[in-house]
């Protein structure tokens, strides 16, 4: 029986980033789903469950915090790996508060780093 495709869910406004994202996780195996802001995440999450999250935190309608903030009141466990430019300590201690894993500051990482990180992470898991 083959092994089922991890499936990552990708939040992300910036269509560029998404897309690159979206091709790397799709060529290392994972099975991949866009979301263009919070609330499409959310709405993602109900239909489908997901092995992991990659959540921008600065997006229209619905920003990471806030999908965050009700990922924890619906008691939601799927795992949550922030992805942003916002690299304040404080945006870091916020996310991992409200239930991040991890916190990845986008211009610091290479779209294939964030790839290893999110198959080292759900090696983990």
């Amino acid at each position: 029986m083959a092994e089922t495709k991890k499936k990552v869910l990708i939040v992300e406004d910036e269509k560029p980033m998404a897309r690159a994202l979206e091709l790397k996780l799709s060529n290392a195996g994972f099975e991949t789903c866009v979301a263009g802001n919070g609330e499409e995440g959310l709405a993602a999450l109900k239909k489908q469950k997901c092995d992991v999250i990659l959540l921008d935190l600065i997006m229209p309608k619905v920003d990471g915090f806030s999908v965050l903030r009700q990922l924890q009141k619906d008691e939601n466990p799927t795992p949550v790996i922030v992805l942003s430019n916002l690299g304040q300590e404080d945006d870091q201690k916020r996310s991992l508060k409200l239930g991040a894993k991890g916190f990845f500051i986008k211009s610091n990482m290479g779209i294939a780093e964030i790839v290893d990180e999110v198959k080292s992470f759900l090696k983990k898991k």
